[in-house]
């Protein structure tokens, strides 16, 4: 019995993670986004926060088309 035969590499990584954020479990490799490239596909490679939570957070935090709070000094 060999066991390379037996097992794949798709084993052994993770298929689902869960969000930090809404609590959800989603698809790693299509629901969350790719942090460090040069690690390749391994899961500890992808955030912690789903695509849908990451795209709230950003929008939640932008300013919603104020103006600048401060002027430039009159002298």
């Amino acid at each position: 019995m060999n066991l390379d035969d037996e097992f794949n590499l798709e084993h052994l990584l993770f298929k689902q993670r869960k969000c930090r954020s809404c609590g959800e479990t989603k698809d790693l490799l299509t629901d969350y986004y790719l942090i460090r490239k040069d690690r390749g596909k391994y899961p500890s490679s992808y955030s912690y926060e789903c695509k849908q939570c990451t795209k709230k957070r950003i929008s939640n935090k932008r300013k919603n088309g104020r103006t600048a709070e401060w002027e430039y000094p009159d002298w």
